[in-house]
């Protein structure tokens, strides 16, 4: 399960169905509907927000829109968001961001050439709008992969 903190922009087709489905299964754990799951990491920064279950759906809501963007047609009966979306409620830190930002691109540089270009041209890193930045390492429920390399020059991070 990878739940983003990058903004779902970032991400190409593959990457954005990806994260619908995998955010409608940390929605179905979040629930309490599933045998697996119960303890993957990526859901702790949800459960310590004081409403997991509106933070998961305004997190699937910031998908929604963005496939709205691109003319994608996910079912928006999915999740039952009340009220307007939450924003900038969940922290994450530099580290995680540049992290994910580093993996994104290895993952693209093979499977999108166009997306991976698109993504190496970005003066700063737009994240989920449900997040704000800390200063602070890689998060520690991360699995980092030996093969991802996280540039010495950083590019800032851009709230959306």
């Amino acid at each position: 399960m990878r739940l983003w903190s990058l903004h779902p922009s970032c991400l190409d087709s593959i990457g954005l169905v990806a994260l619908w489905r995998e955010s409608l299964l940390a929605q179905k754990v979040l629930q309490g509907k599933t045998r697996g799951y119960k303890n993957h990491p990526q859901l702790d920064r949800f459960r310590e927000y004081a409403n997991p279950l509106a933070a998961i759906e305004s997190y699937l809501f910031f998908i929604y829109e963005e496939s709205l963007v691109r003319g994608y047609s996910f079912d928006k009966t999915k999740f039952n968001l009340v009220g307007e979306p939450l924003r900038v409620i969940i922290p994450v830190t530099e580290g995680q961001v540049q992290y994910e930002f580093a993996l994104l691109l290895q993952k693209l540089q093979t499977r999108n050439t166009k997306a991976y270009g698109e993504l190496r041209g970005l003066s700063g890193i737009p994240i989920m709008s449900l997040f704000y930045t800390v200063l602070g390492q890689t998060s520690s429920w991360e699995k980092i992969k030996d093969d991802v390399v996280v540039p010495k020059t950083v590019l800032p991070v851009l709230p959306t």
